[in-house]
Parts: C-alpha cells; structure tokens; sequence
C-alpha cells in the first residue's frame, strides 16, 4: 500500500479521499490555489502545497504544478477525485512516467473512452446497446442534416470529449444546425480542448441510470448496481439516488451486465461509471466516466463497499476481495447537492458570503461529505457545489421522510444554497412516485413552487436601502419551566457610516491574483450604456470589436457559468466605444464588459 497519496483536487471530495486513506493508514497531501489557502480540504491534509493563483488554469490544471507539489512531498500515487485532471488522460500519462502511481484507469484506457464515437463503437462490438447515431466525427452542417434525416429530429450534437451539459446541443430542426453546430464545437474547443462533435437521436423523455463499476489488475470486474441520476437542471445532476426507481429486477440486470461486458471489453481497470439512457423499456449506452462520480456515495451506502479504498487498493495492485454474487443491494439511498446558488433566481450561484451559520444534520441514516466549518469564507472562483448530504433508510419511502427531517435541520445562514428546492422536491407527487425523467426540472416543472419554496425555507433578502434599520434577535426563554424561543426585531437603530466617494459606477477593480494587496483599476471613458455581467463566470468569446455597430438583442460575448454558456445582449443598440474583458477573463456579477455609445 501507498504510504503518501497527494489528492490533486480541493473540497469535499479531496476530504473524502483524505479520509479514506487516513483508515488505510495513508498520509496525505494537499493542493491548494491562492483562493483556497484557508479551505477545509488544506486544514484536513497532513501537509499542503500552493500551486497557482486562483485561476484554475494556473493552479489545479497546471500539469507540472501538480506533478512538482508530488515530488517535493514525496508522495507515491496521485489521486485526482473527480473534475479539473481527473479524466485528462494526458496528464494521467505524465503521472504514469514519473515514479508516482495513478490512481485510476491507465491513460490509454481513458484515451479509449474519453472520446465518445471511439467508445460507442467499442461498446457496439460489445454487445451494448447505443443511442443510433455515429461511431465517426462530424465537421460539417450537411453531415448532420443526412444523419437528422435518417433518424428524424430532434438530434443532439455532442461534443466528443463532454460531460455534464457541456458540448451538448439540441437540434429541432434544419434552421438550428449550422448554429449548434458551431456552438457544440466552440465548447468543446473551450473546456475539452477538442472541437470534435459526433451526432446522435435525441431521446425525448428519457431516465439517467448510470451503474458503477470496479475492476482490478488482475481481471476481475464488478458491478455495484446502479443509480438513478434522472432529476437535472439543464443536464445538471441534483439528487441521485440508488436503487432506481424505474427498474424492473430483469432490467436491471440487464444494465448491470452489458456495464461489466463494455469495461471488460475496455480492458479498463479501477473505479467507473457506465452511463445508461433508458426510455419505454430498453436502455442505451451513453457514456463511461472514467473516474470517480459525485454521486459514488449511493452506491456506498446501499452496497457497504467503500468505492474510494478500492480505488486505492487497485492502483497499488491488489485483487478485488468480493464476487459479483457478493454485491448486495440492501435500503435507498438519496443524495443531495448542496449547491451555493439561488433557485428562485434562475439557479444563479452566490458572488461571495461568509457561512454565519453552519449545522448540518444527523441521525440514523444521514452523512454529510463536506469540507466546510462555520465562519468559512465562501470560494467563488470554482464550481458552486459545498457540500453533499446523503440519506439512507429501509426503502425509498422511508429514505424521502427521513429526508425530509434531516433537510429541516440543516442549517446554512451567510449565502443562498438549493436546500429550499430540495425540500420542495420531497413534496412533489411526480418525484415522490419516482416518475420524474430528465426533462422534469426544465419542462415539466412549475418555476413558480420554487419561488415559494425559496421565500419559505431560504435565505430571508435585505430590504430596500431606503427602509429603516432593522436588526433582528434571538432569545431563549424559560416561562413556567417551559421553553421558548423569541425572536425580537430593533427599528430604527442608527446608520452605520461608509466611507465618503463611494463607488460612482466610473470604474472597477479585480485583483490579479488573490494575495495581492494592490488592485488593477480599469478606467471606463464616457457615460455611454454599460453592459455588465449578470453573474460570476469566465468570458468564453467577446464578439465585437471597438468601432462595431450593434443593435438591440445582439450578442456582444459569451458567458460561462455554472457549465452553461449565456449569451449577453445589448438592450439598445450603440457603437462600441470599449470592452473591458477579453477570451478567459473571469468576472464578477456587475462587472462592466462592454461600453456602448
């Protein structure tokens, strides 16, 4: 067994994997940016190094910094959890030529799977089913017109090295082709670094199952069953859940076999998940995610299996010490993702906060993985994900009210999380019946009960500047022996002074790297119409130059947040005097981007 692992990550699944190698008796090492110097993940680990400002590209997707904090530390394997390199199949090689260990598949196993047509063709010679579409990339509009009239709209434009929503385009109709098309391939250029898309039919209402797989150096592959992963937000995951809902027991062993067959036929080894889209019965293959998922803790639960250790057993060689027979599915579990965002406000992530409060549930049945404390700065510079709470019960009915109750007691003040949607989730009569499919959320669903459950469950807003002060205290209480909580409200308490000058709207500051004590000011000339980011988020591509005429509704660049690509508009037209931001740049909300005059 390894006695160093440095985690090439951050967060709750850096903690996760610290925690497992800690029972195996693994010392652990940590990677940190500029902007996580104070998070929990560093706190947790036996010894940390910086590798980078805050900017991911400079820091936990810097080959060589990750490599170089290895050595230093000494370490003998490297783990890289899920998202920044863990499915990087170039940087996984890197790791295999210097003397540390790869936690995960071989590079070359990634290579095979991480492009999609490659592993649709494998799993085709496999005996596993796929979506109809093709084993070959597409380069032109023409191209996907043939397949779309062979198959019939809607298709669906993938982006061959994409995952989560990203690179994926849904084409209606013969209009939409040429756009989607350079859209898919701009994404796919942008967070892949591969412009290749390949088509395929677009399946209407379908369920997300995905089954995790194990498999060692020596042969054997396993099955842990499956998970149903079919409530998303604009192909975004927010409660999975396993067993699903959805399968019959032939079905599922079914799913659970060709998954076993295609990794076998991969000659893969460690820790994967194969994805399955199942619609009136039959099940297609998706996708193999070649590391592992946010959602692995299901499986956990319901399995006892501790996917993570075995992960780590396998890179150092040894054999899996359990049959298939062996895998047992025993309860429901259900996970939730704990996401800094707003739902009532479009799922918009939070721009900052301080975690005033922080008292997670417990119980029976509940775990929290997580890398926060109370007083926690919030980190806005990666994805809006800060915790997960995962509840496991006799049955699926028992596992919803046992949800329920550990939902009400989690307490979060400082910044908006989706706890609110969640809670109403688990009143919803199409998810309680487990009939929801990945369409529920964007087409299905009324936005408006959202909007309830936020101002019933959430964060309470700030009222109107103009509105007196008010300051709001709780008391505990004894009347008679009885106990009592009283919450008292002061009006009218004295303004709290700010600084003379405030900010006139004339100029911003950004920092140019998080330590920095000096901040960049950029001049905006003119008092013509500023058109500002709406959120936090990284500038894909500025679509005007200085000089350019626009008019109202054009799109004057493209911004990335949240793994969705949103266009930013002129409201009335103009001639561009400035731009403020370039390809790369990150952003704050009310950052200002363009200068219209």
């Amino acid at each position: 067994m390894f006695s160093k692992v440095l985690v090439a990550n951050r967060g709750e699944i850096a903690v996760r994997v610290m925690r497992a190698c800690k029972e195996l008796g693994i010392r652990t090492v940590a990677v940190y940016s500029d902007a996580d110097k104070h998070s929990g993940h560093v706190r947790y680990a036996d010894e940390a190094y910086n590798i980078g400002p805050a900017r991911a590209a400079d820091s936990y997707l810097d080959h060589e910094a990750v490599i170089e904090a290895g050595e230093k530390a000494g370490a003998d394997a490297v783990h890289p959890g899920y998202g920044f390199l863990a499915e990087n199949a170039e940087f996984a090689a890197k790791v295999e030529e210097s003397e540390m260990t790869w936690v995960g598949p071989s590079a070359a196993a990634m290579e095979r799977l991480g492009e999609k047509t490659k592993a649709r063709a494998l799993m085709q010679k496999a005996d596993v089913p796929v979506v109809p579409g093709t084993t070959e990339p597409v380069e032109s509009a023409e191209e996907v017109k043939e397949i779309a009239d062979e198959y019939g709209y809607p298709v669906a434009i993938k982006a061959e090295g994409g995952g989560g929503g990203r690179g994926l385009k849904v084409v209606h109709n013969e209009d939409e082709v040429e756009d989607q098309l350079e859209t898919a391939q701009r994404e796919g250029e942008a967070y892949f670094d591969n412009a290749s898309v390949y088509v395929e039919k677009y399946l209407e209402a379908p369920r997300h199952i995905e089954v995790q797989i194990l498999a060692d150096k020596h042969g054997n592959v396993r099955h842990l069953g499956e998970r149903d992963c079919s409530l998303q937000r604009r192909h975004q995951k927010v409660i999975e859940e396993a067993p699903s809902p959805a399968l019959d027991d032939d079905l599922r062993e079914r799913i659970g076999e060709a998954a076993r067959r295609g990794v076998d036929a991969a000659d893969y080894t460690n820790a994967g998940t194969v994805e399955f889209l199942v619609e009136d019965g039959e099940f297609y293959f998706m996708e193999v995610n070649t590391r592992i998922q946010v959602e692995h803790t299901v499986t956990e639960q319901v399995t006892g299996i501790d996917v993570v250790k075995w992960q780590l057993r396998v890179a150092a060689g040894e054999e899996l010490a359990f049959s298939q027979d062996d895998v047992e599915i025993d309860g429901h579990s259900m996970e939730f993702r704990i996401n800094a965002e707003n739902a009532a406000n479009d799922f918009a992530p939070a721009t900052g906060g301080t975690l005033e409060t922080y008292d997670p549930p417990g119980g029976i049945g509940v775990r929290m993985d997580d890398a926060l404390r109370q007083g926690d700065d919030l980190v806005t510079d990666y994805d809006s994900m800060i915790a997960k709470l995962i509840v496991t019960a006799g049955d699926r009915e028992e596992c919803i009210i046992r949800s329920e109750r550990a939902l009400e007691e989690f307490d979060i003040d400082g910044f908006h999380t989706i706890i609110p949607f969640h809670r109403l989730m688990l009143t919803d009569e199409t998810f309680r019946a487990g009939e929801h499919t990945t369409k529920y959320l964007d087409e299905e669903l009324d936005t408006s009960r959202i909007e309830q459950a936020v101002e019933k469950w959430g964060l309470a807003e700030s009222g109107d500047d103009e509105e007196e002060e008010v300051t709001e205290r709780d008391f505990t209480v004894e009347v008679n022996g009885k106990r009592f909580e009283v919450s008292l409200e002061e009006r009218g308490a004295p303004a709290i002074p700010t600084p003379a000058g405030g900010s006139s709207g004339s100029t911003r500051s950004r920092p140019d790297v998080a330590e920095s004590d000096e901040e960049e000011e950029v001049v905006i000339e003119g008092d013509g119409e500023q058109i500002a980011a709406e959120m936090q988020g990284t500038i894909l591509s500025v679509d005007v130059e200085e000089g350019d005429e626009v008019a109202s509704g054009d799109v004057v660049c493209v911004l990335e947040a949240m793994k969705m690509e949103n266009d930013v508009v002129a409201e009335r037209g103009g001639t561009v005097s400035q731009i403020l931001v370039g390809e790369g740049d990150s952003v704050d909300m009310g950052d200002v981007l363009v200068v219209l005059e």
